[in-house]
Parts: structure tokens; sequence; C-alpha cells
């Protein structure tokens, strides 16, 4: 029997290698004999830098960066492609793991060391970036970043703004005279499943605004703050940053990328997953087993196990799922390809426990062996 194992990461417990690994040794428990390949997976948020660069035997790459609140913190991103590609988490310089629940502040948070990875992988000689946009703290449309790079953004006396989303209403002027051709003539792909516009009710600082720390009243400011971006913007640059579906990502961090450096913004999983070989694995597979922390009714709608399935149904293939938690509207993921989904959680037990990495490790094994025992009896 020919397997593939293609876990998604248990956020904040186990990585997708890590999960990949406890599901192997659950089914050569039951069947020595069995063929095995893993593949870790992401899809765009936690995970991406090391699935892709497991994947495609790239390295990673420690720089210093500027943080969310200004201060200088180690990040980390991979290269792949060669030498050429550069795969960076906008977390890791900007993100919520960065910062205590106390620091959470949006209108001081900034995605300038953001740019400061960019920059290093340039001076690598990447050309290339693949950037997944989940988990940032900030609500700044980029401006950090792109500051960074060598664009300009000043007041109406000519000063260059300071950080932080409730910088964006003192803006009064745009300049990109001093940017590199070496930043311009880059390519950006962005793992993206937001369609979330730049600012209004459903834009960055309304919906997402609030979990990074904004009270009724700073959601106000900072989406005032990412209207009057826009218009600058659009009579400095003839860029209309409000049309671009997905510019209210990552806090603005999609206008930025998709507005001003060209980039183009994709499902997440479908950009990961297509960087692996996991189509070649899956299509000499007999069964393949995927899942994630928590199995839910987003999960059909862009997520990694989702897209392993689709991938899956090409060559019908059937797809068992895992996660420590499902949760209800999981009936459509029969129809998004997964055949059939467990728990692995055994009985009553609060969520600190259940993410005990040792404990999940053991937990996904268990389920994973038994598994393969049931596939070994004879009707």
């Amino acid at each position: 029997m020919k397997l593939v194992i293609a876990m998604d990461s248990f956020k904040g417990c186990l990585s997708s290698i890590e999960a990949n690994v406890a599901v192997a040794e659950g089914f050569l428990q039951a069947d020595p004999g069995i063929r095995i390949a893993h593949i870790p997976i992401a899809d765009g948020g936690e995970g991406t830098v090391e699935a892709l660069v497991h994947a495609n035997e790239g390295k990673l790459i420690e720089a210093r960066v500027t943080g969310p609140l200004g201060e200088p913190v180690m990040s980390t991103y991979g290269i792949i492609g060669g030498g050429k590609i550069a795969v960076i988490e906008v977390a890791e310089a900007c993100g919520f793991p960065l910062l205590t629940k106390e620091q959470r502040n949006p209108l001081m948070t900034t995605t300038y060391g953001v740019g400061e990875l960019i920059l290093d992988a340039l001076n690598r000689g990447c050309h290339e970036f693949i950037i997944g946009l989940g988990g940032s703290a900030t609500n700044d449309a980029g401006m950090g970043m792109l500051q960074a790079l060598g664009f300009k953004f000043l007041d109406q006396k000519g000063q260059e703004l300071g950080f932080g989303g409730g910088k964006l209403k003192f803006l009064a002027k745009m300049d990109s005279s001093n940017v590199s051709s070496a930043v311009i003539d880059s390519v950006f792909s962005l793992a993206c499943d937001v369609n979330n516009p730049l600012y209004g009710p459903l834009g960055a600082a309304y919906i997402y605004g609030p979990q990074k720390g904004a009270t009724e009243a700073v959601v106000n400011e900072l989406d005032e703050g990412l209207r009057h971006f826009a218009k600058v913007a659009f009579q400095d640059l003839s860029l209309d940053l409000q049309e671009i579906p997905g510019a209210g990502a990552a806090g603005g961090l999609g206008a930025a990328f998709a507005g001003f450096l060209q980039g183009k913004l994709e499902s997440g999983a479908g950009l990961v997953l297509g960087k692996t070989a996991l189509e070649e694995r899956i299509r000499e597979a007999d069964l393949v087993i995927t899942g994630e922390g928590k199995l839910d009714g987003q999960t059909s709608m862009g997520k990694a196990p989702a897209g392993v399935a689709l991938i899956a149904a090409k060559y019908k293939v059937p797809v068992v799922a895992l996660a420590g938690d499902v949760s209800e509207g999981t009936s459509n993921l029969h129809e998004s390809g997964i055949s059939a989904y467990f728990t692995i959680v055994g009985g009553p037990v609060d969520l600190e426990s259940a993410m005990q990495p040792d404990a999940a490790r053991e937990n996904l094994r268990k389920a994973a062996e038994q598994i393969g025992r049931l596939l070994k009896i004879k009707f």
C-alpha cells in the first residue's frame, strides 16, 4: 500500500513535519510494510516557510529586523528555487507572537520589518517572493514595509511619517522615486484567502482591528486613516487600492503588495501546495492522510486539507482527515473531497492539555495506528 501523509500544522502545538512523523509512526506500527511519503504543507499562514523549505530542499535564513513596535527582533525566512525564491511569513516581522496581549496596538504597530526581510533576500540574490500574509498585528496599510523599500510618505511639512496605522491620517504626499529597480522588477506571489477591501465596514480595520487590540474608537480612526491613505495613493500614484480584492488582508499589506509592488494575490493553499511534490506523490498513492488542528466549516474554504483533497479528487484517491477538534459545520467536508474525518481526542479533556505537544503527538499516532489496523481487516 502506498500512503501519502500531508498534515497541516496544529497551530501552537505541532509543526506540519512533526504531525506527519507522528501519523507515519502510527501507520508503521499497524503495518511495517506500508510505503509512506510524507510532505509538509501549509496554507500561507504559520508553517509556510518550513513546509516549502523542506519540500524544496531549501535553506532557512535568520535576519535581525524591526519588530512591530520598533524594537529589533530575530526573524526567519526561507530560500528555495536554487537561491532565487524567498519565502516570507509576515508574522515573523510583525505578527501576534511578537507581542503580549497588552502590547497589541494597531495605531503603533508597523510592517517595517517585512520590508527589511525583502531587502535581505534581495541582497542574497532572490528576485521572486512567496509571501504568507497571515497573523499580522498591524493596520498600517503596509506603509512601514514600503518605507523600508524606499517609498516615502510625507506629512504637510514634508517630514517622513513615523510608524503605525495612527500616522496614516497625516499623509500628504507619496514619493516612489527612490525605490530601486531590484524592488520594482521583483515578482511577488501572495498567499491570501480573504477578499476584504482596504477600508469600509468589511475592511481591514473593522473586520480585523478588534483582534489586534483596537477599541471601537480606534477602529474608526484606523478606517479613516486607511481611507485617506487610499485617497493619496490615487492622487499621487494613480493607484486605486480600494478596488483590489484582498487589499485589506494583513492590515492593508494586501494593498501594499498588490498596488505598489504589482503582487498577485492567490489562494494560500493552492500557492503553497503548487510548490511541492504533493500532486506527483498523490497520483501514485492508494490513500492520503491530511488534517489540521481544527476541522470546521472554514476548512473547505481554502484551508490546506481542502487543497489536498482537491488534488486527490483528480486521481480518485480517497482522503482521510485527522484533527484535534471537529466542530459543527463540517458536513461540507465530504463534498470537498474528504472521504472521512476523525478527531484524535479519545475523551473529555481541556484545551490546554490537548494542545500539549507530547499529548497531541501521541493522539495522532494512536489514531493513525487504528486506521492502519482497520485497513488490514479482510471482509
